[in-house]
């Protein structure tokens, strides 16, 4: 099951683009972790900025699920390239290839 998408932006210098897109936002992220991660949640939605910890080095889409080894399954038998789960910082997440080759970020909290 679903719970959350959000598009995932890797950025070169984290502090950088959290002030860009304060501005662009008008709005205070609502978490940073070091120059490894923020996030901004607002008009409904979330902004991700993966600094020194990403998956991929292009945008993506991050898709929260409940049950991660059944969502990376479902990904394969639909064709996906899936590669194997692995824990974060805050979750376990895998890394997908969806059709045009963008990044599907499956994740779900520790």
């Amino acid at each position: 099951m679903v719970e959350k998408v959000s598009l995932v932006l890797p950025v070169p210098d984290l502090d950088a683009a959290v002030s860009v897109w304060k501005e662009v936002l008008g709005a205070e992220p609502t978490f940073v972790d070091g120059d490894r991660w923020a996030q901004f949640d607002h008009a409904g939605t979330r902004l991700s900025l993966a600094g020194t910890d990403r998956l991929a080095d292009q945008p993506g889409v991050m898709v929260k699920v409940k049950d991660l080894d059944a969502a990376c399954e479902r990904l394969r038998q639909a064709g996906c390239d899936v590669g194997e789960p692995s824990a974060g910082a805050h979750e376990r997440r895998a890394a997908a290839t969806g059709p045009g080759g963008w990044p599907i970020i499956l994740y779900s909290p520790l």
